[in-house]
């Protein structure tokens, strides 16, 4: 007799991240016995407790997936009260679920930002690093994997930052598109992160899955950060952007990119000068493959490239 499936739900499954991973699912090591149901916000809206309750009552997962977030870092600002409620109280929901269930029964990753930092460091952030979110965005995520670590301590937080894909809305595709309409372009050199991609993002979410539902249950709880690696600005990301598309045909050519600070591009919402995060807990956790920042746009521009037909 064959063994039952157990289920991992992904919460957000519409984001470009939920889409990566459903599409990365068949390519994983997570065994046949182990079944994704993916649910979109329309399918579950986390904020509202009672649905989280009945939802998860029914499907009885033994992992939880959040990649349901408010990323609208600029709206925020005027919108407080909905970014909290997905993003704290929402991730809360889900951990107050699990928490109540039988020890160990349902294992609970959770998706944050390098948003909760204030940017002054000069050294990437370490995991336990101080946390001090400049805008509502930040401060609603932070407050979320505070409500999720309170609520179970067995939950795995993993940051990230200045994720991209070939879905959905993003700064890779937003500047290809400005690439192609005009002929010269401002963009800030003096906030400094690190890209990732959504594949790379996934492809680490499914190996920590993978270790928790094993038998072992092998991987550490608390917070993770992931990114594709880098030290670069915005301007210095936007000109690897275009000489690749260059390169690969999908922009036709070339257009004069200008470095600005960010006062002259001012927006509702303040962004941390610096937001590099280490990576030391995923690498010492998971034999996760590592690719270069560069490398990881590179397969995304080949996606794109191939979607339009180049």
């Amino acid at each position: 007799m064959s063994k039952p499936q157990r289920r991992v739900v992904l919460v957000g499954a519409g984001g470009q991240l939920g889409k990566t991973l459903q599409a990365l699912r068949p390519h994983s090591h997570l065994n046949s016995s182990t079944r994704l149901i993916a649910l979109t916000r329309e399918q579950l809206d986390i904020s509202d407790a009672h649905a989280v309750t009945t939802v998860m009552n029914e499907l009885c997962p033994a992992l939880l997936i959040n990649a349901a977030a408010y990323t609208a870092v600029d709206a925020a600002e005027t919108d407080a009260d909905t970014a909290f409620a997905i993003n704290a109280t929402g991730a809360g929901n889900l951990a107050r679920w699990a928490a109540g269930q039988a020890a160990d029964t349902t294992r609970l990753i959770h998706v944050s930002t390098d948003f909760v930092f204030d940017g002054s460091a000069s050294e990437p952030y370490a995991e336990d690093a101080e946390c001090a979110p400049l805008g509502v965005y930040g401060a609603s995520k932070l407050a979320g994997e505070r409500e999720i670590l309170e609520a179970m301590p067995s939950a795995c937080v993993l940051r990230t930052s200045w994720l991209y894909s070939e879905h959905g809305g993003n700064f890779v595709k937003t500047m290809l598109r400005l690439m192609a309409e005009r002929d010269e372009l401002s963009i800030v050199n003096d906030q400094i992160g690190a890209p990732t991609s959504t594949r790379s993002l996934g492809a680490v979410i499914l190996a920590m899955a993978e270790a928790l539902l094993g038998s072992g249950h092998s991987l550490p709880a608390g917070v993770f950060q992931w990114s594709d690696g880098g030290d670069i600005s915005w301007y210095d990301f936007a000109e690897e952007i275009q000489r690749q598309a260059v390169n690969s045909g999908l922009l036709s050519r070339a257009i004069t990119l200008r470095p600005i600070p960010s006062s002259a591009y001012p927006t509702p919402a303040r962004r941390p000068a610096y937001s590099v995060m280490s990576r030391q807990r995923v690498q010492e956790a998971l034999a996760c493959p590592q690719t270069s920042w560069q490398a990881e746009l590179a397969d995304v521009i080949a996606v794109l490239s191939k979607e339009a037909g180049i």
